[in-house]
């Protein structure tokens, strides 16, 4: 399952859409990247990455675990947020990118604080993802209920 993501994270231009497993994976290391942004990678945030894998694509507990464990692996050898939002972004259609925004923000404020870091870089993977700013700030709102 990584070597196909690494080969399509290592490409130019990018190659077809993904296969639904690199989708997930692609997805969760995402997650995995925002969380390491702050130099904190808690439990909390574990949990949480876990709670929006689990409910995104129907997965038990120890199949969300995995998967995050897996997009850790992933998240460590890929260096290029850049290829890997475009990945995303060719992936799934922008409803699911909107809701993909919500997790984000879920995940920014899931430990209790916003970090500087955490919000320019979601700032940035908003942008790359294609959500505009007006349904980024929607989707704040919506995490933060």
């Amino acid at each position: 399952m990584f070597d196909s993501l690494f080969k399509r994270l290592r490409a130019e231009p990018i190659p077809d859409p993904l296969e639904a497993d690199d989708a997930r994976l692609a997805l969760a290391a995402l997650l995995v990247r925002l969380a390491r942004t702050d130099q904190d990678y808690a439990e909390v945030e574990k949990t949480q990455i876990d709670t929006i894998l689990s409910k995104r694509y129907a997965l038990s507990d120890t199949e969300a675990a995995a998967l995050r464990v897996g997009a850790e692996t992933v998240e460590g050898t890929v260096g290029d947020t850049v290829h890997l939002t475009r990945l995303i972004k060719s992936a799934i259609p922008y409803i699911d990118r909107y809701a993909l925004v919500v997790d984000l923000w879920r995940l920014v404020l899931a430990d209790g604080s916003r970090d500087n870091a955490e919000n320019q870089f979601l700032r940035l993977v908003t942008r790359l993802v294609g959500v505009n700013d007006v349904d980024s700030g929607m989707a704040r709102q919506e995490a933060a209920k």
